[in-house]
């Protein structure tokens, strides 16, 4: 029977180190085939943070000392032969089923949460004041799926002004933003108005108007009733939409994006 528990878990083992191996392939081809520059984030910890609900290292956990255990002088010899004798092949056989069901956990390893991006939110604040607020770039777009809405919001929030003024255009995936409960004020509600759309997952067609109970910006279809599809299914219509809000731009006209949730069709495609 545990040979057959064991299993899944050698399974998980194995798609962990698959993982890590695309991760590492995905590094070398932005940085060699798309010139991207590999920066740490903060200092001492030389990690880049591709997914940032999972902002930690795995540092060694520290090993208690053992503590010898006390001489009951008391006790007769053949009880305390008896009580030293079963922690110990009880501990050996825990070890060896650990190893078995995790071999590549040859240590306990503790998370340590990276200073300034311990949270989603920290991180996009992280990343917009270290990295994209100090580019070069003329037009800056976000694509943000789901939670990352929310981290845009949040964003937006606390840095509006710089955020206005370098940001062309926001395509929200399914985004569970709430402008209610993140308390985004009236000229953040509409700035989204006039420069996000966020495709959500519905059975309607690419597009297709969705109704939406939050006074923030157009909601459309994405053309999916799968969350994890919805940017991969909305991509054709994202890339239309910021090629539009970049001609705006650079025609000093004011891009009329609210006009996203009834003016495309799918047969435009």
């Amino acid at each position: 029977m545990s040979h057959l528990l064991s299993f899944p878990i050698l399974l998980k083992d194995l798609n962990m180190l698959l993982m890590k191996i695309i991760t590492k392939y995905v590094y070398e081809l932005l940085e060699n085939e798309c010139s991207l520059k590999k920066i740490s984030l903060p200092e001492g910890y030389g990690v880049i943070v591709l997914n940032p609900n999972e902002n930690y290292i795995e540092v060694e956990k520290t090993k208690p000392q053992m503590q010898s255990p006390s001489d009951n002088s008391d006790e007769p010899a053949e009880k305390r032969e008896r009580k030293d004798k079963t922690p110990k092949e009880t501990k050996k056989r825990r070890d060896f089923y650990e190893k078995y069901r995790n071999p590549q956990k040859e240590k306990e390893m503790v998370q340590l949460y990276i200073r300034d991006n311990g949270s989603p939110e920290e991180h996009a604040i992280y990343v917009w004041d270290h990295f994209i607020s100090q580019s070069a770039a003329e037009n800056i777009f976000f694509v943000a799926h789901s939670y990352g809405g929310l981290a845009f919001v949040e964003l937006m929030i606390q840095r509006e002004a710089d955020v206005k003024s370098k940001v062309t255009a926001v395509a929200l995936t399914d985004s569970v933003h709430n402008v209610w409960h993140q308390e985004a004020g009236k000229t953040i509600r509409e700035w989204m108005r006039e420069n996000c759309c966020n495709w959500v997952s519905s059975s309607e067609p690419l597009d297709a108007s969705v109704e939406s109970m939050l006074p923030d910006c157009p909601r459309v279809s994405a053309g999916t009733e799968r969350h994890e599809l919805t940017s991969w299914k909305s991509f054709p219509s994202i890339f239309r939409f910021f090629a539009e809000a970049s001609e705006a731009k650079n025609s000093s006209l004011k891009p009329a994006l609210t006009r996203r949730s009834n003016r495309i069709k799918q047969d435009e495609f």
